[in-house]
């Protein structure tokens, strides 16, 4: 399936979550099989080649392309999350927004000392989310050979944050 259709299945809602945000719903891309199955085969001909132990997917929608991913390629799938979402210890990373901070969060024994693991999301914008779960993943030992995400709005410029390379399916440039 090409780049194009692969974005008829994707629907762009305007004002969402607030106003002047146009935003691009997978949630039409996951309710057609033939669709999602191209673009899951697509993201792990992508991911293969980094010879990830675990994939790694951000809360919550990175869940979506992370798990399904994980078990196409026969490994472990590990969540990152926001602050007490997980049971038992977790490890965590704090990050600044444009007005404020966040956090992301782990389990603690989740990731191994040098298992390569690949970061995933649905979305790559300003790359300040992906860029804390990359040095979160470091912080426990983990090698980050690379992201991935389905999506990239390459206008926002958030691969020049992060230090790995960046696989991205979609691309939108407004």
């Amino acid at each position: 399936m090409t780049e194009q259709e692969l974005k008829s299945h994707i629907r762009g809602i305007p004002d969402f979550p607030k106003p002047g945000i146009l935003f691009y719903d997978i949630s039409t891309l996951l309710r057609h099989g033939p669709a999602w199955k191209a673009a899951m085969a697509e993201m792990a001909a992508r991911v293969r080649p980094y010879k990830p132990d675990l994939l790694a997917g951000i809360e919550s929608r990175g869940f979506l392309l992370a798990a399904p991913l994980a078990l196409e390629l026969g490994l472990g799938f590990v969540m990152l999350r926001k602050p007490r979402k997980l049971p038992g210890a977790t490890v965590g990373f704090d990050y600044a927004l444009e007005y404020g901070t966040d956090r992301i969060e782990m389990q603690a024994d989740a990731v191994s000392p040098g298992q390569r693991v690949v970061l995933l999301d649905d979305l790559l914008a300003t790359g300040g989310t992906m860029a804390a779960g990359l040095q979160l993943l470091r912080q426990v030992g983990a090698v980050v050979p690379a992201v991935a995400a389905l999506i990239e709005l390459t206008f926002l410029e958030g691969r020049k944050r992060l230090d790995v390379p960046v696989e991205t399916l979609l691309a939108y440039d407004d």
